[in-house]
């Protein structure tokens, strides 16, 4: 009998994950993580973890499974959010979920269940893993979950082949609404709590006091361009053709817009520029204006947040990015392309983003994204994925 260690969260998903298994006839083992101690920037009303142990815990005794706990918050810190307020100090925005997949919950957590005698780790992600046979190995394919309003595949995009050897994914096939259907049935006391939101592990938080813990505040301008400014060096909504593009040009497509002081006009002030995100708009605090402000660039440099007025506005779309070559990352090593090549994908940028057509192109600068339509608020230090169908086959991180 195979021993699987089901990563039990305190959440509907997981819980009905380890039913499954252990329907499925698994040696099933509940294990909660504690990665985080610190409540600072919570937002009130939000459960801390020990609720949600409990809740796990409740679960276990309920499909009659050993459950324990471990303490992962060490290297969480380490790993996670260490790397969370050093991209944010340089102006980028990082997605701690992505690395908390990859640095904790399929590697830390995974070498802890190996060393407990587990054949697999799983989880309640909404994605599934196929198996094929590629020449004389076994290939682990990613996919997208069935659900499609609910398809974590995205949040699992800088998993290995190892990693993924080891992973099962048991509520992959189903709905959202079947999974709550299943924990009523089984009278899991999971069944009605709702879904966690927020940082993984840390929870719903007020992200700038979350990061004042180490980035000082600092008052700065806010400073509206106007969408007709002509400094934006090329049109926004330029469209990419079909054909082959040197590196020069991908690079020029690639380049984020710049901006100076004197590319507009000063509208408020703000607590600090690595606060903020391309696309954002809560937070600004700047009324009186015929449409809503968005941050269309940061200068950490400069301690300069820059504004468009409306969502349309063209510093808030670009038609490509790049992708540095030691941040490219195939879950599919044997689809990988050769420098000088290029293949159409579905590409998604951020989380439940409807997939985009568009094209990477593969130079010895790195990776290069190409869109068929200009795309909203692309970020330095966001993950960008690459899809062939519902298999999710690389991703990398956004470097501009």
């Amino acid at each position: 009998m195979k021993t699987v260690v089901v990563g039990l969260s305190g959440g509907v998903d997981s819980s009905v994950a380890a039913y499954l298994l252990k329907q499925q006839g698994y040696e099933v083992i509940g294990l909660f993580m504690r990665n985080w101690h610190d409540t600072t920037g919570t937002l009130e009303g939000d459960c801390p973890w020990y609720d949600d142990q409990m809740f796990a815990e409740l679960v276990a005794r309920r499909l009659d499974i050993p459950f324990r706990s471990i303490d992962l918050s060490e290297q969480y810190r380490h790993r996670v959010v260490d790397y969370m307020f050093d991209e944010y100090g340089k102006g980028r925005t990082p997605n701690p979920d992505v690395l908390c997949n990859r640095e904790i919950k399929f590697d830390a957590f995974l070498r802890a269940a190996l060393d407990m005698g587990a054949d697999y780790v799983a989880t309640g992600h909404y994605c599934r893993r196929e198996d094929i046979a590629a020449g004389s190995c076994t290939v682990h394919r990613l996919l997208a979950g069935a659900d499609p309003g609910k398809d974590q595949s995205y949040f699992l995009c800088q998993l290995s082949q190892e990693q993924l050897s080891r992973a099962l994914f048991p509520i992959g096939h189903l709905l959202k609404g079947e999974v709550r259907r299943i924990a009523a049935e089984q009278k899991l006391a999971t069944a009605e709590r709702k879904d966690s939101q927020g940082i993984c592990f840390v929870g719903k938080v007020d992200l700038p006091v979350f990061l004042q813990q180490q980035l000082k505040a600092r008052r700065g301008d806010i400073i509206e361009v106007a969408p007709e400014w002509a400094g934006y060096g090329r049109c926004a909504a330029q469209a990419v053709g079909e054909g082959p593009l040197s590196d020069a040009e991908l690079d020029a497509l690639a380049e984020p817009y710049h901006y100076l002081p004197e590319s507009g006009v000063k509208v408020g002030e703000h607590n600090g520029a690595h606060f903020y995100t391309i696309g954002q708009r809560r937070g600004l605090n700047v009324g009186g204006k015929p449409e809503p402000l968005f941050v269309i660039a940061t200068d950490v440099g400069r301690n300069i947040v820059y504004v468009g007025q409306g969502q349309h506005h063209p510093g808030l779309y670009r038609p490509a990015l790049r992708i540095r070559p030691d941040e490219m990352h195939w879950v599919r090593p044997d689809l990988a392309l050769p420098a000088g090549a290029r293949r159409r994908f579905s590409l998604r940028i951020r989380y439940r983003q409807p997939l985009q057509g568009g094209v990477l192109h593969i130079t010895d600068n790195g990776g290069y994204l190409t869109f068929d339509e200009p795309q909203r608020g692309i970020s330095a230090g966001q993950f960008a994925a690459w899809y062939d169908g519902d298999e999710l086959v690389g991703s990398g991180v956004i470097d501009r």
